[in-house]
């Protein structure tokens, strides 16, 4: 057995290993409950994941896409519907032939 300041000095480090592992147990569950408590308020505040919302904007580019495609494409079939030749007929189109104006009955 040692006596003496050695012995005083080897119970103080005991002590103090002791209270620091103590303290990192304490901090470890302060991170743990508070980091409980910020996953909790967060699920109430109703927020939208970063995956789930550019999942949802990519739907919503790839939809205006569709829709510009389908609103040029409709525009073309009303524009032939109309007899309005579209820029696509134009350019395709072959020269008509003129027709002669009727004659007049004498």
């Amino acid at each position: 057995m040692t006596s003496g300041p050695n012995r005083f000095l080897d119970e103080l480090a005991k002590l103090m290993t002791d209270a620091a592992g103590a303290t990192q147990g304490l901090r470890r569950e302060a991170e743990t409950a508070m980091r409980s408590q910020l996953e909790r308020l967060m699920n109430s505040m109703d927020l939208v994941k970063r995956e789930e919302y550019e999942a949802v904007r990519d739907m919503a580019v790839k939809a205006r896409e569709e829709n510009d495609a389908l609103s040029a494409r409709l525009a073309a079939l009303e524009a032939k519907l109309d007899g309005k030749p579209s820029a696509d007929d134009v350019a395709t189109a072959k020269p008509a032939a003129t027709k002669r104006a009727p004659r007049k009955k004498t």
